[in-house]
């Protein structure tokens, strides 16, 4: 069997994490799915996926022989390219990440201008509030937020944003608006518990690292839902700059305690290390970096 079409195939489930799913990706027929892969596993004499009723994941040797068989891929695509003499556009498909609400709100518009310059492309948006494995969730570009470990991942810096606190000019009429962390013991908190959720905020002023552990009046598991009840005056919230953004732009939220920020967190967009991104990937990441900082300012 055609070794190149079998490499396709393991991708194709691997990223689908399904046999039905890869099949339709290819328009091929299941049956033919599933004899590209145990070809492949007869040949290479090792099992790349364990198979359940409900799932399909790739294994850990699966893994490791992904990341050279999409190498090889993006070299063959790149050699072609090369050969023809022509900057072909982009087309296939893309898997993107990003936490949710940035998303939404910054990620989305970007895949949309993409998705219009390049209308051979398809896209499949991974909205979620966690830490996503890359290699194991089959994950071409992500968004990430915070400062990175060191790792295979290539990264792109395209801004910053803030930790702030935020509650309504009604909420701070009726209650004051606090002049120091320690004075939020007398306020009404509001705490969205999520992926990153911590009983302690930070702050940091003159040379001064605080943290203070606080009790939440309410909390939310995501960030829509304190910010919408920070807005309708129930307490402080805290968020991160752009989550706050349009609320506070139109008035709802004000911005207390903005001398006690921490330092800014950087906004990455990252892919995994390759020694050449293939042309979708490139261009996926020029348009959302261009987007992103024109965003983030």
């Amino acid at each position: 069997m055609d070794r190149i079409h079998q490499m396709q195939v393991l991708v194709a489930v691997a990223e689908e994490r399904g046999f039905s799913s890869a099949a339709r990706r290819l328009g091929l027929s299941g049956p033919a799915i599933t004899r590209a892969v145990a070809s492949l596993e007869e040949d290479l004499n090792v099992q790349l996926f364990k198979r359940t009723t409900r799932q399909v994941r790739i294994t850990e040797a699966g893994a490791r022989y992904l990341e050279d068989v999409k190498r090889i891929l993006s070299d063959i695509t790149e050699a072609e390219e090369t050969i023809s003499g022509t900057t072909a556009a982009p087309r296939g498909h893309l898997v993107v990440t990003a936490p949710t609400m940035f998303g939404r709100l910054h990620v989305m518009p970007g895949i949309a201008t993409f998705l219009k310059k390049f209308p051979e492309m398809t896209v499949d948006a991974l909205f979620l509030d966690r830490i996503v494995d890359m290699l194991e969730e089959g994950v071409d570009v992500g968004v990430r937020i915070g400062r990175l470990p060191d790792s295979s991942i290539r990264a792109r810096k395209v801004g910053e944003v803030r930790t702030v606190l935020v509650a309504s000019p009604d909420y701070l009429m009726a209650r004051g608006t606090p002049r120091s962390p320690q004075d939020l013991a007398k306020h009404a908190l509001i705490a969205a518990r999520t992926g990153n959720f911590s009983p302690a905020w930070g702050f940091s002023a003159e040379n001064r690292e605080i943290s203070l552990k606080v009790k939440p009046k309410l909390t939310a598991t995501s960030h829509d839902a304190v910010i919408e009840a920070a807005a309708n005056g129930l307490g402080i919230t805290r968020a991160l700059s752009y989550q706050v953004a349009p609320a506070v732009a139109e008035g709802r939220l004000m911005i207390v305690l903005g001398e006690w920020e921490q330092a800014p967190i950087p906004v990455h967009i990252i892919h995994r290390e390759d020694r050449s991104a293939p042309v979708k990937v490139r261009a996926f990441i020029d348009c959302l970096c261009g987007h992103l900082e024109a965003e983030l300012i």
